[in-house]
């Protein structure tokens, strides 16, 4: 029996949550060059400082770094109520793809989890042994009813609203270097039986520097069932101009579930943020990549004040109802990514 059968589905993010899951970063020397790892564990405090707000941070870690994750913690003022943690090993920090993707019981109110197969973004950095394990851990701490999928997906390739629909890219879901064996169809099918959604909706291609291979949370987002935010480029020489200009020109054909256009808002991007030397010349930075919780909207910004005030500007907007947060990414992108990507919520 899959899940929608039995009458889950995955809730939208801005649905009631109970917690958010980190993967805290490791010793990996490999991991932000080695040499800037008290820079992200600090990060990663006030990211953890801000969720806890509003509601239970979780964070996977080995047993061993526990005191040291507290102790930061504390010193970034993380709400001590609100703080979990879990000896749940892993390789990377990346929770929103090697996590576990949940899902809920709407006749129950059950939780269950999703556990899907990762193999780090069609094997470009080893091990992640660790990483696939997650969900796992995550079900048995919990004593959750997991569904094991049959296919690689991460969690940070989806996207969808409270009304049945999905949005994702060919990039990702239909590269070679995930499901070899499955095609258009059977990926389809796949996330209509494990996450309980209707309609597949198909943009093409990603941001440049993405290691993911185009995600679409650098993208587009759902901000409620009938609204997407979508990155745009202005400067025409940019490499990402004509991809998100062709994604804005997809978004536009789409249509809700009762047939109307999408209302679509522009999210500028920011500035090419770039680090001499470093494996990712050009970094994934977007404004679109933001994290919302009960209450809030966390957005990664970059250090440019015209172009970061004018992201928050956009999201208050979206979100009257909530408190805009801004949280400084841009020692966090130069692995590849920020708030949205490092963390994966739980349903209420």
């Amino acid at each position: 029996m899959t899940p929608a059968s039995l009458g889950y589905s995955m809730p939208p993010e801005w649905a009631p949550q109970s917690a958010v899951w980190l993967s805290w970063p490791t010793d990996d020397p490999r991991h932000w060059g080695g040499g800037k790892r008290s820079v992200i564990l600090e990060r990663f405090a006030a990211f953890a400082a801000a969720i806890s707000r509003f509601e239970t941070v979780r964070i996977n870690a080995s047993r061993s770094t526990h005191d040291e994750i507290r102790r930061l913690c504390n010193h970034a003022k993380v709400v001590p109520e609100h703080l979990e943690l879990f000896d749940h090993p892993h390789d990377d920090v990346w929770c929103r793809d090697h996590g576990p993707i949940f899902v809920k019981n709407e006749a129950s109110g059950e939780i269950a989890l999703t556990d899907w197969g990762f193999n780090a973004w069609g094997g470009k950095f080893e091990p992640w042994d660790a990483d696939n394990s997650i969900p796992s851990q995550i079900s048995e701490s919990l004593g959750l009813r997991r569904f094991e999928a049959p296919m690689i997906l991460e969690g940070g390739a989806i996207e969808i609203n409270g009304s049945g629909q999905l949005l994702t890219t060919e990039a990702v879901l239909l590269n070679k270097n995930r499901n070899p064996d499955l095609n258009r169809t059977a990926i389809e099918e796949n996330l209509r039986d494990y996450l309980g959604v209707n309609e597949i909706l198909w943009l093409e291609k990603g941001i440049e520097g993405d290691d993911t291979d185009g995600h679409i949370d650098d993208l587009a987002r759902f901000t409620n069932d009938t609204t997407i935010v979508a990155g745009v480029e202005s400067d025409s020489s940019s490499p990402n101009h004509r991809v998100l200009k062709d994604n804005f020109s997809r978004l536009a054909e789409f249509r809700t579930s009762s047939g109307r256009p999408f209302e679509l808002v522009e999210m500028p991007m920011p500035e090419a943020c770039e680090v001499p030397g470093w494996r990712l010349p050009v970094l994934p930075a977007s404004y679109v990549n933001f994290l919302i919780v009960n209450g809030a909207v966390l957005v990664p910004t970059f250090r440019q004040a015209r172009n970061d005030d004018h992201a928050k500007g956009v999201l208050r907007e979206l979100f009257p109802d909530r408190e805009v947060v801004a949280i400084d990414a841009l020692d966090l992108v130069e692995e590849g990514g920020t708030l949205h990507c490092l963390s994966q919520q739980q349903p209420l």
